[in-house]
């Protein structure tokens, strides 16, 4: 076990305190607090695998216990609500090792979506270990090139599917441990499917208790302050992109799932919001061009896309990384080298919001015209994921198309 070094961004603490005992902690330029704990006399580590770790703070609000921001694995305890930073740093023995390739990238991708949790039909919260044995396989047999995994990063809140994440660096401890999931991406490797991460860069969950908001007692550490820093729809905080030290966790979290988990790329989650302070609500983009370059335009958002579609390319060249837009910002898929945003693929969401659109109505009612027109509306050369129908219309408020073609008569099947 090598020593422990912990880096901490704090721009406004007066001190930093690890219990039990005092330890010297130093300040750099930027508001990062390092501390280094090396090894007891034994050679084991100061701070034993498995332990609940968190830090004390004396805030412009008052002393405050907070989850590292860069925690690897967090729990929820029984009987508790927050959730428990956790020191995690198994031994040798038990760290996974891969043992398959990653995949090329296919010149076309066929992607299964997936939530780990709601993937068993039992009524109960599915496993990574169950996730690997039980559905690569069947998503292999349906002749899928590729999985998307929804919430990976993890969030307190389960009925957010996801996308309220609390620790960003965190693999979620309800589907099992770093080395279960690791286990997963390696077995789907070995089938030959590409293992997608739905990431959640765009917001961040409103917990205080375990999660980023309030981290330093302030309002504004990782995010805008005041009304630009909540999202009034989503209940949630948005980050300031204009900040070195956010740009540095993010693109440093990217680089994390990549590098220490395997995955193949991202879809990154909310794009439209990030990258407008409407958020695209309440908006209909026309496709004049100063609807995508006026004073709405979150410049420092689009730079951080820029940022990291060029260091996902950049480390990884066969990464895929597809964006969630419904604007049809110009140049979203052009190479960052050429001027663009950078991502491989917009995820074109028109296109399975319009069939359920139409399933709603008689089909005298469909206009042949008015689909071929959704299925086209692209950018030249500009490549798009489309899905028949994704989280946002099956559990987001909707039914699945299956429900919507069968629908009572599933019911009546069952008298």
């Amino acid at each position: 076990t090598t020593d422990t070094s912990i880096c901490i961004y704090l721009a406004v603490c007066t001190f930093l305190k690890v219990e039990p005992q005092l330890h010297h902690i130093k300040m750099d330029d930027y508001g990062v607090w390092e501390i280094f704990l090396p090894n007891n006399a034994d050679g084991s580590s100061a701070i034993p695998h498995g332990s609940r770790v968190k830090i004390r703070m004396d805030t412009p609000s008052g002393v405050k216990d907070s989850i590292s921001a860069w925690i690897k694995f967090s729990v929820q305890a029984p009987g508790e609500i927050p959730f428990n930073g956790i020191y995690y740093d198994p031994p040798e023995e038990e760290k996974y090792v891969f043992q398959h390739p990653q995949p090329k990238r296919p010149e076309s991708l066929r992607i299964y979506e997936s939530h780990i949790g709601m993937s068993s039909p039992e009524p109960k919260i599915n496993s990574y270990a169950n996730f690997r044995d039980e559905v690569l396989p069947r998503i292999k047999r349906l002749g899928y090139n590729a999985v998307q995994i929804m919430a990976i990063q993890e969030h307190s809140y389960y009925a957010s599917f996801g996308y309220h994440v609390t620790n960003f660096f965190a693999p979620s401890s309800r589907f099992g441990t770093p080395e279960d999931l690791k286990s997963l991406i390696d077995r789907a490797h070995e089938l030959g499917l590409l293992v997608l991460m739905d990431i959640v860069h765009s917001h961040s969950s409103n917990n205080t208790l375990d999660g980023l908001n309030g981290f330093d007692g302030t309002d504004t550490h990782y995010f805008h302050g005041g009304p630009r820093g909540h999202h009034w729809m989503w209940d949630s905080r948005l980050f300031n992109y204009g900040s070195w030290e956010v740009l540095r966790f993010l693109l440093s979290n990217a680089r994390w799932w990549l590098e220490e988990y395997k995955f193949d790329g991202f879809r990154f989650d909310g794009v439209t919001s990030m990258m407008y302070t409407h958020h695209g609500l309440q908006m209909t983009f026309t496709g004049n061009y100063g609807e995508y370059f006026g004073f709405a335009t979150d410049v420092d958002a689009v730079v951080y896309l820029m940022l990291v579609n060029d260091l996902i390319h950049g480390l990884y060249p066969d990464a895929v990384s597809i964006g969630e837009d419904v604007s049809g910002m110009p140049t979203f898929c052009i190479p960052v080298p050429d001027g663009g945003v950078g991502f491989d693929y917009r995820l074109h969401m028109a296109v399975a919001d319009k069939w359920i659109e139409l399933l709603k109505q008689s089909d005298e009612s469909w206009k042949m015209g008015d689909i071929v027109h959704t299925l086209t509306n692209r950018r030249w050369l500009e490549k798009c994921v489309t899905y028949a129908e994704s989280h946002d219309q099956a559990l987001v408020g909707d039914k699945t198309i299956a429900f919507w073609l069968m629908d009572k008569s599933i019911v009546k099947s069952l008298q």
